[in-house]
């Protein structure tokens, strides 16, 4: 009888579920009834204690890039199998659909930017594509000094934790006449609620002080002031974790004039894009800093400011740094600690101690230097697994 019972309530959650769907537009979908849009994950791929791993360089500097990374991970013995997909910028579909699928199949993927020169307004950023359709909500850079890096500030450390999916992100824009465009900004309660917990579990989690929201509340009176009142509201739940705020135009003013005085940040999608790259041009620049896109099920690494490099493609001089440590955020997410600990102590000592720098750092060491000298220190290493 119970069995019965239950057969018949999941066939009504369906049969409601599908009634939704065909009845909401696709941004009602994605916005008004999140929950919808989830799925079962596919299992990840675990074979023999290794991990299949969806790769995609992207274009400009991304394809010479993942080849550092996966000689790399060969000296260090990462157990980690690379499913390589190059995604053509003039493809406007199919090579997207197969990656997407991929990484759903693999749960994890290693990411370069990847160019959409479509000017049709009907084609979307590739990136923005993959991120709405595997739901990774959150973007996060950890923002740490590199000792032995010329910088114009010293020992920062704070996290910048940013809503990944909407915002201006949304992409809805059109023209009501000629010579005016209206852009909708998307702010919604369910994924400023999913921000705000994910920042304050993390302070909570990993030893933190302190959660500043930055918004735009004083203007964006509705979307930001809806941001601002969801991590009010979820701070009250963290007693421990001193919350403030602070004005998006303030805030990278005080980044550049005082940035010890942050510890967790947590803001809106474009908010995020300013704030990170001002950050990391504090520490030394675009070249050292890799970002963790997350959702509930897919987890996507790539360097932190998301840049093309495309001027600097194929002239030996892009700085490996931010992808390598793109790839030791992935390794750590899967579990290969040891690993991860290996490359990231050779990078620290290439980077810190050694002293090998690139263009972009003011040293004149070309990017297979710098590898090379990673590889070195793995080879020197007394923790090679």
């Amino acid at each position: 009888m119970a069995t019965r019972i239950l057969f018949r309530r999941n066939k009504l959650m369906n049969i409601f579920s599908c009634r939704a769907q065909s009845t909401m537009s696709a941004f009602e979908i994605q916005h008004k009834t999140p929950l919808i849009k989830k799925t079962t994950p596919i299992p990840v791929a675990l074979y023999g204690g290794r991990h299949a791993v969806t790769m995609l360089p992207g274009g400009g500097i991304g394809p010479e890039l993942m080849s550092y990374v996966r000689e790399v991970f060969k000296y260090a013995g990462a157990p980690v199998d690379f499913e390589v997909i190059d995604i053509d910028p003039s493809d406007e579909s199919k090579q997207i659909e197969y990656a997407i699928t991929s990484i759903k199949r693999n749960g994890v993927a290693l990411k370069g930017n990847i160019e959409t020169k479509s000017e049709n307004t009907e084609v979307i950023s590739r990136n923005v594509a993959i991120r709405n359709e595997l739901d990774l909500y959150i973007n996060v850079v950890h923002c740490k000094s590199f000792p032995g890096v010329p910088a114009r500030q010293k020992d920062l450390d704070l996290m910048i934790i940013r809503q990944n999916t909407e915002g201006e992100y949304a992409m809805l824009e059109h023209e009501s006449v000629d010579g005016v465009v209206e852009s909708m900004k998307v702010v919604t309660e369910t994924n400023s609620e999913r921000v705000a917990r994910y920042a304050f579990d993390f302070a909570t989690r990993n030893g933190r002080k302190k959660v500043t929201t930055i918004h735009k509340a004083n203007i964006m009176k509705l979307s930001d002031g809806l941001f601002l009142d969801t991590s009010r509201r979820i701070a009250l739940e963290y007693p421990d974790i001193e919350h403030n705020d602070m004005i998006i135009d303030n805030c990278c003013m005080q980044l550049v004039s005082n940035p010890h005085q942050f510890d967790v940040m947590m803001m809106t999608n474009l908010y995020g894009s300013i704030v990170s790259n001002v950050a990391c041009g504090l520490i030394g620049g675009a070249g050292l800093l890799s970002g963790r896109n997350y959702g509930d099920h897919y987890a996507i690494f790539e360097p932190g400011t998301r840049n093309t490099g495309t001027a600097i493609a194929g002239k030996n001089i892009a700085n490996p740094i931010a992808m390598l440590s793109a790839s030791v955020d992935m390794l750590e997410h899967l579990g290969h600690l040891q690993h991860a600990n290996l490359i990231r102590g050779a990078m620290l000592k290439t980077i810190s101690d050694d002293r090998i720098h690139t263009l972009d750092l003011g040293g004149t060491a070309k990017s297979t230097d710098v590898v090379q000298r990673v590889i070195d220190h793995i080879l020197e290493s007394d923790i090679r697994p």
